[in-house]
């Protein structure tokens, strides 16, 4: 418990107990990555998950045949 407002006391977030620290693998990894430079194929792919991940669902659409439209795609003016 701590004390809010005018000294009453206040009920520890529940969200914020028992968290556990954090992988020793996974922070490694997270420094390891921090710097890394993503290159325009990886941008492109990471754009065709996206849009096949939120594309309705279709046994016309696959991975390859959003990749094969993203090279298509045009803007209006």
């Amino acid at each position: 418990m701590r004390l809010g407002k005018m000294g009453s006391e206040m009920a520890d977030r529940k969200q914020f107990q028992n968290v556990s620290a954090p992988d020793p693998e996974l922070m490694r990894l997270l420094d390891a990555s921090r710097n890394r430079v993503v290159t325009e194929e990886e941008l492109r792919e990471q754009r065709v998950s996206f849009a096949f991940g939120n594309a309705p669902e279709s046994k016309l659409i696959t991975k390859d045949s959003v990749r094969a439209a993203s090279t298509h795609i045009r803007l209006l003016p």
